[in-house]
C-alpha cells in the first residue's frame, strides 16, 4: 500500500467516478483502475461497487477511506511542516450548524493564509451531518450545542463516531426575529406569546429527531411551523411571514446584518428554558492543523471564552 494509492481512494470515493478521478489526478483510467485493484487484492477486501452510474464505496470500503483520509491528512501535515513546498493545496474545512459567530470565526481564520495555496471548505448543514463529516475527516472541526434534553443521545452518537466534544461557552435561549416584529421591543417573550406566529426550524432531513434539531423546545406542539435549509431563507421568513426561531442570543450583524434582534426567552413551569453548551467537536486523539489550531481560536476570541 502506497500513498499514492490512499490519494487514489480518497478521490475517487469523493468524485463518485473513475474518470473524473483519473482527470482530477493526470492518470489514465487503465492505470487508476488498476492502481485500486491491487490495493483490493492486497487488503483482501472490496473498495468499491462498480455501476454504469460511477462507482459507490462498500461497507468495508467505507471504513477504510477513514483511514486513509486520516493517513493521509498526515502525510500532509508533514509535508507542510518540513516539505519544501509544493503546488498541492492543503484542505481545511469546517461543518456546523447554523451560526452566523461560527461562520465569522472561520472568515477571521482564512484571512491570516494565503487562499491560492488552500481549499477552504465551510459547511452549515443537520446536525447528524456535522458529526459524520469530522467522524470521516471530511470536515477537521464541528459547531454544534448539547443541552439536559438532547445530551445523552448526542454524546451517545459522538461516542460512536470516534469524536469528541469541547466546551466553549453557555448559554440561554432568545427569541430571534425581525426588528419590526410585534414582540421585538419586549424585554423578554413568553411562549404563549408567539403562538399567533410561525416557528422557524432547521431541518434535519431523514435522521429527524427530536434529539438532533437546532433549537431547543422541540418536542412542543406548534401551531403552525416552518422548516427550512438554510439561514438565509430563515432570515427572509422572518421577515415576510414574522416568524420567529429560539436560538443561542450569539448573534454576528457584520454577517447577519442589523435588521434582527434577539429577545431573551422567559420560560414557566410547561415550557422551561435549557442551557446550551456550545463547543466544537474533533476526532479522538487528532492532533488540530494550524488552520484549525486558528479557527479555534478565533471562535474562542469572538466568544470572549479566552483559552
Amino acid at each position: 500500500m502506497t500513498l499514492t494509492q490512499l490519494n487514489y481512494i480518497i478521490t475517487i470515493a469523493e468524485t463518485k467516478s473513475i474518470n473524473k478521478a483519473a482527470e482530477l489526478l493526470y492518470v489514465s483510467q487503465p492505470s487508476l483502475t488498476s492502481a485500486v485493484r491491487e490495493l483490493e487484492k492486497e487488503l483482501g477486501i472490496t473498495l468499491f461497487y462498480r455501476s454504469g452510474r460511477g462507482v459507490t464505496l462498500t461497507g468495508d470500503g467505507a471504513e477504510f477511506l477513514l483511514y486513509a483520509r486520516q493517513l493521509y491528512g498526515q502525510y500532509e501535515e508533514v509535508m507542510e511542516k518540513y516539505g519544501k513546498g509544493g503546488s498541492q493545496k492543503k484542505k481545511f474545512g469546517v461543518s456546523t450548524q447554523h451560526y452566523s459567530f461560527a461562520v465569522k470565526a472561520f472568515v477571521d481564520m482564512a484571512k491570516e493564509f494565503d487562499m491560492s495555496k488552500y481549499e477552504f471548505a465551510i459547511r452549515e448543514t443537520r446536525t447528524a451531518e456535522v458529526i459524520r463529516d469530522v467522524s470521516t475527516m471530511k470536515s477537521e472541526i464541528g459547531v454544534l450545542y448539547l443541552s439536559e434534553f438532547n445530551r445523552k443521545s448526542l454524546e451517545k452518537m459522538l461516542r460512536s463516531a470516534g469524536v469528541v466534544f469541547h466546551h466553549l461557552i453557555d448559554c440561554q435561549a432568545f427569541v430571534y426575529l425581525w426588528k419590526n416584529h410585534p414582540l421585538a421591543g419586549e424585554e423578554s417573550i413568553r411562549f404563549e406569546q408567539l403562538e399567533p406566529y410561525p416557528c422557524l426550524a432547521f431541518e434535519q432531513g431523514d435522521d429527524s429527531s427530536f434529539y438532533l434539531a437546532e433549537e431547543i423546545l422541540s418536542t412542543n406542539e406548534y401551531p403552525r411551523i416552518i422548516r427550512a435549509n438554510d439561514r438565509a431563507t430563515m432570515l427572509n421568513l422572518m421577515v415576510g411571514l414574522k416568524g420567529y426561531t429560539l436560538c443561542s442570543g450569539i448573534i454576528c450583524e457584520e454577517l447577519n446584518g442589523n435588521e434582527f434582534v434577539a429577545v431573551p426567552f422567559q420560560d414557566d413551569e410547561e415550557n422551561r428554558n435549557s442551557t446550551m453548551e456550545i463547543g466544537y467537536i474533533v476526532r479522538k486523539n487528532m492532533i488540530p492543523s494550524r488552520m484549525g489550531e486558528l479557527y479555534i481560536q478565533e471562535l474562542r476570541k469572538y466568544l470572549g471564552t479566552g483559552q
